[in-house]
């Protein structure tokens, strides 16, 4: 699942300041997801349709596209149907701090595995998440359930 708009990627103090190396990471992922064989995995887009909120990457006609309102994607959304409880789910995207954490919550709370790949996910610099807060998110993550995973191990996690 990917939560990835266009502004994010604008210089500061409009984007994020990691915008950088976490972009060419989540168009890795993508890439790595859409040619998965055998069993691709189902790519879902959340976006609010809001200006200046488009998506990065343009969506396949394969691919789920989510109008997100709230921080968490299944919040208010058709998110939980495309997404048996069972599954797991591979998390990229923009504001660990909000959509992020409250979509690993959630899919956690529902039963899912979840999946959010280090470096392929960031924020704002904000008071709250200065000094090591991506990581200190990312351990709250970890610690609730959440499998937190290295870039590097990328093309073992779609292959079947």
């Amino acid at each position: 699942m990917l939560d990835s708009q266009r502004f994010m990627l604008e210089d500061q103090p409009v984007g994020v300041p990691e915008a950088k190396t976490v972009y060419p990471n989540i168009k890795e992922v993508l890439e790595f997801a859409r040619v998965a064989q055998p069993n691709p995995p189902l790519i879902i887009h959340t976006e609010p349709d809001t200006p200046g909120w488009q998506l990065i990457f343009d969506p396949l006609p394969n691919e789920v596209v989510i109008d997100k309102r709230k921080n968490n994607a299944f919040a208010g959304t058709t998110l939980g149907s495309w997404i048996p409880t069972d599954a797991e789910i591979v998390v990229v995207g923009f504001q660990t701090d909000f959509s992020v954490r409250a979509t690993c919550s959630a899919a956690l709370g529902r039963g899912n595995e979840v999946i959010l790949l280090r470096e392929a996910h960031a924020t704002f610099d904000r008071i709250e998440v200065l000094n090591g807060g991506g990581a200190e998110i990312e351990a709250e993550l970890e610690e609730a359930g959440v499998h937190v995973f290295e870039m590097k191990d990328l093309p073992g996690y779609f292959c079947g």
